[in-house]
């Protein structure tokens, strides 16, 4: 018998602005109850309807530096005058009660986490084609043209820093790529090093066998439960 660690895997989930990173994600959301999206901490004030702990963790200025001096952000930026990042604490707390935690960040705050935490699970969401990436931003009818090719831009560059995710998914339809990124967390969960311990009984002595030819008994197998 196997039995796999019980923290839940970290998941980032970056693209370019346009790709469907929240929709996707929403859809994952849906059909699995044990994954929990992070909630950014921002500097910025509280827009119209939005309430502290749902969109954002609000705090000032000074509140999110003294967590920056501390060591308590996985990842943080600075955007137009204000502060944005991932509170350390509220991740590694759902990750130790065996939630798998999705992060849906941008690029940069990806990398940071990569530097800090290598093993976490770092998937890159594409648009089929760029001319639907411009037309999705378009579509949205929220910016002004200029805006519009700044983030068409930004999204070229994004790209440049495929390889240094683990798996790339094209967003041509939401259910698909939803079931995509679903898949992908199921294989992630049966790799090897999830494994905590591998419990043999006397019809398993072949596999016994295996496991110390390949030097693999002390790292997997508690040898007293043989």
């Amino acid at each position: 018998m196997i039995r796999t660690k019980k923290q839940g895997l970290l998941i980032v989930l970056s693209g370019p602005s346009g790709s469907g990173k929240n929709t996707v994600c929403d859809e994952v959301k849906r059909n699995n109850s044990n994954i929990w999206e992070s909630i950014s901490m921002t500097s910025r004030k509280p827009r119209k309807g939005e309430e502290n702990g749902k969109a954002y963790y609000f705090v000032n200025d000074d509140e999110f530096e003294e967590n920056i001096k501390n060591d308590k952000m996985l990842e943080w930026a600075r955007f137009a005058g204000n502060y944005y990042g991932t509170p350390k604490d509220s991740v590694q707390k759902h990750l130790d009660n065996g939630e798998d935690v999705i992060l849906v960040i941008e690029i940069q705050g990806a990398l940071q986490i990569k530097k800090k935490i290598p093993q976490a699970l770092f998937i890159f969401l594409l648009p089929p084609s760029m001319s639907e990436l411009k037309r999705r931003l378009t579509a949205r009818h929220t910016e002004s043209e200029e805006k519009i090719m700044e983030r068409f831009e930004t999204a070229y560059k994004e790209i440049n820093e495929l390889s240094k995710y683990n798996y790339v998914i094209v967003n041509d339809e939401v259910s698909k790529a939803a079931s995509k990124l679903e898949a992908i967390i199921k294989a992630e969960k049966c790799r090897v090093d999830r494994i905590e311990e591998v419990f043999l009984d006397s019809s398993e002595e072949k596999i016994h066998e295996i496991l110390v030819d390949k030097n693999l008994e002390n790292k997997f197998v508690d040898v007293n439960k043989l």
